[in-house]
């Protein structure tokens, strides 16, 4: 099974409904990051919440940021996802260890007190943004409470990522069920009592459960209409170019410094970690481009 999106709607569009497999884009970003498994956890969580709220966008040229700052070791993370089922991350600390919590990897303590920015680039003169305090971070329970908070969308959210005792990603997925404002108190009822009673997502996917079953069991007792499915995959559009506009945004007496150094400069992008190398021709050459950029 290949990791995608399903959407859909039940109880005559009193209810809309995301899920999501992301098994292997959220290994791609274990390996691309060389996460330790509490972080794979974190990382992977917001990941999945991501990818599903990208697919909410409507304009392909629509971009979702959603921002993570802590207190806790794992010191934040970001995420970013575009309306094509794309997104790409990272953490501040790849590398945090931590002790399980009641058996299970601690990523509340991972996180601990902090912040979650949600920024929408819809290409508007302003992007939209929100920011909400972390409930728990746990993350599944932080969107929740954003989306009640911010957007004014009662909603649950179900996250979950199972490592392997190589370290390497078993599982991982999730699911968003949001219902709209004209929603009949019978139908949010039994929808409460079913998200109450609903196995944990890990337990789901592990099980071998698609993301049609996964709502299936969500919306257990609604006629659920699947609307669209679209792949999700861990995507990057770095480029030397884009990483040789960063050099120049830093300023003419960094680029100075660096040539001074005389030395080939390496370069890694914060998502992928793919590194891109510049040499000391090149530098000089983009100390021109941003001294022609100053005089314009």
């Amino acid at each position: 099974m290949e990791d995608y999106i399903v959407r859909a709607t039940a109880a005559n569009a009193q209810i809309r409904a995301f899920a999501a497999r992301t098994t292997d884009l959220v290994e791609e970003a274990r390996r691309r990051h060389g996460t330790s498994p509490v972080a794979t956890a974190a990382l992977g969580r917001l990941l999945t919440g991501g990818v599903m709220m990208g697919s909410m966008m409507k304009n392909n040229t629509d971009v979702l940021t959603l921002q993570i700052n802590c207190s806790g070791p794992i010191g934040g993370m970001t995420v970013t996802a575009d309306a094509a089922g794309g997104v790409k991350g990272y953490v501040n600390q790849p590398e945090v260890m931590l002790p399980p919590k009641n058996g299970k990897l601690d990523v509340g303590g991972a996180l601990g007190a902090g912040f979650l920015n949600v920024i929408k680039d819809m290409g508007l003169k302003e992007p939209y943004s929100g920011q909400t305090v972390l409930q728990t971070g746990e993350i599944a329970e932080d969107l929740t409470y954003y989306f009640a908070a911010s957007e004014q969308v009662p909603s649950s959210v179900g996250l979950g990522v199972l490592m392997e005792k190589d370290n390497t990603v078993r599982c991982a997925g999730g699911f968003i069920v949001q219902v709209m404002p004209f929603i009949e108190e019978p139908v949010l009822a039994h929808l409460e009592e079913n998200i109450k009673n609903i196995r944990p997502v890990t337990a789901m996917l592990d099980d071998g459960h698609s993301p049609e079953e996964m709502l299936s069991q969500v919306l257990a007792g609604f006629d659920v209409e699947v609307t669209d499915t679209l792949p999700a995959k861990y995507s990057c559009n770095c480029s030397k170019e884009r990483i040789e506009k960063a050099i120049i945004s830093i300023g003419e007496k960094d680029i100075q410094s660096i040539i001074d150094e005389g030395e080939t400069i390496e370069v890694k992008c914060h998502f992928c970690n793919t590194a891109y190398y510049f040499t000391i021709e090149e530098l000089k050459e983009i100390l021109a481009k941003s001294r022609q950029a100053v005089r314009k």
